[in-house]
């Protein structure tokens, strides 16, 4: 039975050979997920653009249902997450979820690439299922890497950020050159070259990974009774069995969708508090801290996703992407997001160890608080545009956009990967899996939240100016005041994080 000490009863962490002052398993973990994000972010740009062409032949009027579409994917495959750390932590291990996960991945991937609505839906369920085993185990390995209190903690999961990051701007680039350059000569990008190159990746980190396993001196691997090689085969199959399930969601509908993930996150949270209840106050007020922010975390993503939605139709068809020299692509503002991430989070992180050396680190509730004000500012930039920038041809410059990518990141380095290392300090030892599930399942009713948001900027004839205004005055507006409703209650959610920092 669990009790009181469970909490801060600290595994041992192995001896590691440490490069550039981090365990050496990082850097191998950096690779598994660049890889990973390659395939993730190499088909994002192409999803509501696909959907249009090949399913709306084109016509304006899909742009709502395609928003809707790529909303209520990602919101799966982020609430996948809590399913597939339950798996790792009770029934197959970190380790050999991964695997399992990638090679669904994979398979996915390859499937949407067959031009066929219902084969397409199809593989978006194989990727999500694939994804709820592989994303939340990996960002759960790289807290194991680090004794509870190692100050290093905070950095490792920045620089891990980064692996993210590297691998979501190169995809883009590469996807769009192949499919636009290399394997097509006329106006359409062949986009299942995107797909299919995707799913290359995705096998890339596959054998990354099952090759540098070992470097991890057992981390991640399931305990003595549960090594038995059926339970892989138990999960494949029920990962199979998933597949259904989860295309039977997408085809639900954003708005029927949002209320199954807020009864799974209900759920979630009444488990997590009573495991936090068991293992003592401390535990219990800690898992409450947790919930508090997983709720600001729900409005960040809501509108951070209309990166990959309505900023998408925003940049094809309002922004003048004319550079002079050549016509900059829709797809590569998808990798500006990773390039400023890649350029500031050294020195955000740098500011946060300074800052730390001299007693004045911010709260991780007040760096949450510094992430929605950022994230309204971008917003803010966009309702100077569309107000005091169109020119005659109902077109806002390229510099603003690409302003708004710049600024949404600097907002995100403040939040996304403080949220992970701050559940591998909140959550219950137990459910720590569960928890970074739970992490992924907020930011996933965040992503349906910003489809649904996205098709009402799109309306029932596509964007146009006054649309984009609207819907993003009212984004500024939202972010700007949770952000300083959180500062406000800073304080009192520091208190029931009884010193975690």
């Amino acid at each position: 039975m669990s009790g009181p000490t469970t909490q801060t009863t600290e595994v041992k962490v192995p001896e590691f050979r440490q490069i550039m002052g981090h365990p050496a398993p990082l850097w191998m973990l950096f690779m598994s997920e660049f890889w990973e994000r390659f395939a993730f972010y190499g088909i994002r740009w192409a999803l509501v653009l696909y959907v249009v062409s090949e399913f709306y032949h084109g016509d304006k009027s899909g742009q709502a249902a395609a928003n809707l579409t790529y909303g209520s994917y990602l919101a799966l495959v982020y609430a996948g997450a809590l399913f597939g750390g339950y798996v790792a932590d009770r029934v197959l291990g970190y380790q050999r979820s991964i695997l399992v996960g990638a090679s669904f991945m994979a398979a996915g991937l390859f499937m949407i690439a067959i031009p066929d609505p219902t084969i397409f839906k199809f593989g978006l369920a194989t990727i999500i299922v694939g994804n709820g085993m592989f994303k939340p185990n990996i960002s759960t390995m790289v807290g194991k890497l680090y004794a509870l209190n190692d100050t290093r903690r905070d950095s490792g999961f920045t620089i891990f950020y980064m692996g993210i990051n590297v691998g979501g701007f190169l995809a883009p680039i590469i996807t769009q050159l192949l499919a636009q350059k290399v394997f097509n000569t006329g106006d359409t990008p062949a986009y299942k070259i995107v797909f299919i190159s995707a799913g290359v990746g995705m096998i890339v980190s596959l054998f990354w990974f099952y090759l540098g396993r070992r470097g991890l001196k057992g981390i991640g691997e399931p305990a003595p009774e549960a090594k038995s090689p059926m339970r892989i085969a138990y999960v494949a199959l029920g990962a199979l069995a998933m597949i259904p399930v989860v295309y039977s969601l997408l085809a639900l509908g954003a708005e029927k969708l949002q209320g199954v993930l807020t009864v799974l996150f209900l759920v979630l949270v009444v488990m997590l508090i009573v495991e936090g209840v068991r293992n003592g106050p401390v535990s219990r007020d800690k898992t409450i801290a947790m919930m508090v922010i997983f709720a600001f975390n729900i409005m960040f993503w809501c509108f951070f996703e209309q990166a990959g939605s309505s900023f998408t139709f925003l940049a094809d068809e309002i922004v003048n992407r004319d550079l002079g020299f050549m016509i900059f692509p829709t797809a590569w503002f998808q990798s500006v997001n990773s390039l400023a991430i890649i350029f500031f989070a050294p020195v955000v992180a740098a500011v946060w160890v300074w800052m730390g050396k001299r007693g004045k680190n911010p709260s991780i509730p007040r760096k949450f608080g510094l992430g929605l004000i950022g994230n309204g500012l971008a917003f803010g930039l966009l309702m100077y545009a569309l107000t005091h920038l169109v020119d005659d041809k109902k077109m806002i410059p390229f510099w603003t956009l690409f302003m708004v990518y710049v600024i949404q990141s600097i907002g995100e380095l403040c939040l996304s990967p403080i949220g992970l290392s701050m559940v591998t300090k909140l959550a219950p030892t137990r459910l720590v899996g569960m928890g970074m599930g739970g992490w992924f399942l907020s930011t996933g009713i965040g992503n349906n939240l910003s489809g649904i948001v996205a098709s009402m900027m799109s309306g029932e004839h596509g964007m146009t100016v006054e649309s984009a205004l609207t819907g993003y005055t009212q984004g500024f507006w939202i972010l700007i005041g949770g952000g300083v409703l959180l500062f406000i209650l800073a304080p009192f959610i520091q208190k029931l994080m009884h010193g975690v920092k």
